[in-house]
């Protein structure tokens, strides 16, 4: 990133051609910390699955034993041929209609899934199953809300089925866990009145400690619990990182994941949060083969692409690391993080033009950063990469952009002035000049001997 501290290499007096680069400093510790939050949140999700218990049939109907038998054989393609003519046949039958949406839901079929458990409800809307299936259901694929207001059912409908009434406060004590802590809490409590405590619930104890007051110490004898019982518990080893990470004991946390990650190779939220530790660490040459390899085994996952993609910027691998900017890029045009961490990558590469091209539509749209400083950023990078490709007018349209929003530094002062040089406009260039070198102090000794004698060749004589 531009920076006062910058060194700035020679630039020629005779063509004004700026060979200064601009530091690249992308996002790559926040986009570690996002994988880690969603990776880890998706295993939590996915913990709470519907498991598809069958309720027993007393009816003779061959057709219905037939199904059954497919539904507790996993013949899941089978069971959805034999129960789809049977639920048109039978549209008030609201087993038949849960059975259906529960071979639907295990091969992911969520709109007959959905549509299904729907139908049961609306047959009989005191039968619990398909309340729990369709909540739960609705909560993995991002629809909270909605899969809560089917979850708190259990509340006010009767059971003998303490299980299913347990899984089902269990999903709410999930969702509940960052929105409404104190309800997650109570439903935590619910779950274990009618069931025995599971690792999953001490996790979730933990996690609920973590987020409230004073609950560090609770939250980390939680986890340890968790691990005592089943080691290397990939969700606990994970939270408990997090927690010391935190607590600022980052060894103790690399020698959790490290052991967590030996007996789960490949695991996702692991190498994620174990290649951030290394990263934040800089330890960046062991994180790389991490996530390298994690890339080879999940290529379109764009979380882990942009991870890798940061730490090759983090040692300078601009080759390696544009590639794949550039395909996230593709998925994302108007996502300006990875639009200037690219340019950023095309502009070390020696490719100015392909470089001011990616950026000059995104910098005339200031809405589209998330924040003024970012709009700064990407404003002082086009800068760049106009000046580099012969286009000093350019390069100062874009730091007209950049001084909206940022202060000038070093850097940006000297690219002005070379800029209104090139342009011929003399008594601007002085200006800038003088206040580079006002401003670069001795820090820039070979710029700043360029700049002076460009002042004396520029100003009128007396």
């Amino acid at each position: 990133m531009l920076s006062p501290s910058a060194s700035l290499p020679t630039v020629s007096t005779v063509s004004h051609n700026v060979t200064f680069m601009p530091f690249v400093v992308h996002r790559s510790t926040s986009h570690l910390l996002l994988c880690v939050s969603l990776l880890v949140a998706a295993r939590g999700l996915r913990a709470q699955d519907f498991d598809g218990n069958l309720r027993p049939r007393t009816a003779p109907d061959p057709q219905i034993v037939e199904a059954n038998a497919a539904l507790e054989a996993r013949d899941y393609g089978k069971a959805i041929a034999l129960l789809t003519p049977l639920a048109a046949a039978n549209p008030k039958d609201a087993h038949i209609l849960y059975d259906l949406g529960s071979a639907h839901d295990a091969l992911d079929h969520t709109a007959p899934a959905e549509q299904s458990y729907r139908a049961a409800i609306t047959d009989d809307p005191k039968f619990l199953d398909p309340h729990v299936a369709l909540g739960l259901l609705l909560a993995r694929n991002g629809r909270l809300a909605d899969g809560r207001a089917e979850l708190v059912n259990v509340k006010s409908i009767p059971s003998d089925d303490p299980q299913l009434k347990g899984q089902a406060f269990r999903a709410l004590a999930r969702i509940d866990e960052k929105s409404r802590p104190g309800d997650a809490r109570d439903e935590l409590l619910e779950a274990l009145k009618l069931t025995p405590e599971t690792p999953e619930d001490t996790l979730l104890g933990a996690e609920l400690a973590e987020s409230a007051e004073h609950g560090s110490g609770a939250a980390e004898a939680a986890y340890r619990k968790v691990l005592a019982t089943t080691p290397n518990d990939p969700a606990a080893a994970s939270e408990l990182a997090h927690l010391l990470v935190k607590e600022l004991r980052g060894a103790e946390a690399e020698t959790i994941l490290e052991a967590a990650l030996k007996a789960h190779p490949g695991d996702p939220a692991l190498t994620v949060q174990l290649g951030s530790l290394y990263s934040n660490e800089g330890k960046i040459a062991q994180a790389i083969p991490l996530v390298e390899t994690l890339y080879q085994a999940e290529p379109k996952d764009p979380n882990v692409a942009h991870l890798l993609a940061g730490l090759y910027l983090d040692t300078k691998d601009f080759a390696r690391a544009e590639p794949i900017l550039a395909t996230l890029s593709a998925q994302n045009p108007r996502d300006t993080s990875v639009a200037d961490d690219r340019a950023r990558a095309l502009i070390q590469l020696k490719r100015p033009a392909e470089a001011q091209h990616l950026l000059a539509p995104l910098v005339a749209q200031p809405t589209l950063f998330p924040t003024p400083a970012d709009l700064g950023n990407a404003a002082g990078d086009l800068a760049f990469a106009a000046s580099m490709n012969h286009d000093p007018q350019g390069a100062l349209q874009a730091l007209q952009v950049r001084a909206t929003v940022l202060s000038p530094s070093a850097p940006v002062l000297f690219l002005t002035a070379i800029s209104y040089d090139k342009l011929d406009q003399k008594k601007l260039a002085v200006e800038a000049y003088k206040q580079f070198l006002a401003a670069s102090q001795g820090s820039n000794p070979d710029e700043e001997f360029e700049a002076r004698h460009r002042i004396v060749a520029l100003e009128p004589r007396k």
